[in-house]
């Protein structure tokens, strides 16, 4: 390329705030789910334990966002035209399950929720498989771009945080060719607490980076086909958290009024539970594991333990070294 050409195409990605203005709408693009669920182009993270029933409330949300239905207690504006890439049921089963949720609805997602019939086998985490994805949401000229579940489409170590980091990267780059929002499910670690949202996604110190609303979905009681939804948003108001109860016949799921509050607990850690801790566990542990298990033993929040480990640590009943935490008596 010549130098004039370069400086050329320089000139037209470097933007002045004037010129940003003028490209911008009067308004800013409605929410596609409300309220401030999901942004236009936005990320929105649902998860959850396994067989918690993520997969059944996320087809819900495509079917109405493809029909513009508030059927499930989330409002939809308008119809949008949606991209289903799930990797879990064979196509056959899938098709079977929407048929049955089809029942309540119509015929009025038929022509806006479109399904990649070979995402299997596709990963974001290589070129080949991003360029898949963009071109079926491309020829599917989606709006919103359903990815279920996460560890399907990639072959990273989740507890990686550069490996997570580059994976969220792909889907920022699939968001941007494509110019819709995605709908990601994933699952979570073990043994969070009820304080966590965001942060009890697997590789959540990366994808904190990427997401817009994270939804999280446990199950206040086994034997009850009730779910409990909290949010953690980026950029919207908080929202309480809300109960959702599915009927087994049509698979859809329906409000079942706000979720109780509960109570704030504050737990009192002090450095005999550091060193608890840490004897439990056989008395070294790096700091991530330490800290999960003050959390654990006490059901405090990770602010606390960190805390609690800054604390023992200052006053000699901890000793780091060598990026592991022990008791003195193990170095003595």
């Amino acid at each position: 390329m010549k130098e004039i050409d370069k400086q050329k195409a320089s000139t037209q990605t470097v933007l002045s705030l004037a010129e940003l203005l003028e490209q911008q709408p009067p308004t800013p693009p409605p929410s596609l789910v409300e309220p401030g669920l999901l942004p236009a182009q936005g990320i929105w993270f649902v998860g959850g334990e396994p067989k918690v029933g993520k997969s059944l409330l996320v087809a819900n949300l495509a079917l109405a966002l493809a029909a513009g239905s508030n059927r499930i207690g989330f409002p939809v504006p308008v119809p949008r035209r949606v991209l289903v890439c799930q990797f879990e049921l064979p196509l056959p089963q899938f098709v079977n399950r929407l048929l049955v949720m089809r029942r309540a609805l119509g015929s009025a997602a038929d022509h806006h929720l479109l399904v990649d019939t070979r995402a299997t086998g596709h990963l974001l985490s290589a070129p080949q498989g991003l360029n898949h994805f963009v071109a079926a949401a491309r020829a599917a000229a989606a709006e919103v771009i359903v990815l279920d579940p996460l560890y399907s489409t990639h072959d990273q170590d989740e507890n990686d945080t550069r490996a997570m980091a580059a994976l969220c990267q792909a889907l920022l780059r699939l968001r941007d060719a494509t110019r819709a929002a995605l709908l990601v499910v994933h699952h979570v670690r073990k043994s969070i607490t009820r304080e966590e949202i965001g942060s009890a996604f697997r590789g959540s110190s990366a994808l904190h980076a990427v997401g817009d609303t994270y939804m999280l979905l446990t199950r206040p009681s086994p034997q009850l086909p009730t779910l409990e939804l909290r949010f953690q948003f980026r950029y919207s108001p908080p929202q309480p958290p809300r109960l959702l109860k599915l009927d087994p016949q049509s698979l859809w799921f329906s409000s079942a009024g706000s979720a109780p509050i509960a109570a704030t607990v504050r737990h009192k850690v002090d450095v005999r539970d550091v060193t608890q801790a840490l004897s439990t566990r056989g008395g070294q542990l790096r700091y991530s594991e330490l800290r999960q298990e003050i959390m654990q033993q006490t059901e405090c929040s990770k602010r606390t333990a960190q805390l609690a480990i800054s604390q023992a640590s200052k006053q000699g009943n901890i000793i780091h070294t060598d990026g592991q935490y022990s008791l003195p008596l193990l170095l003595s």
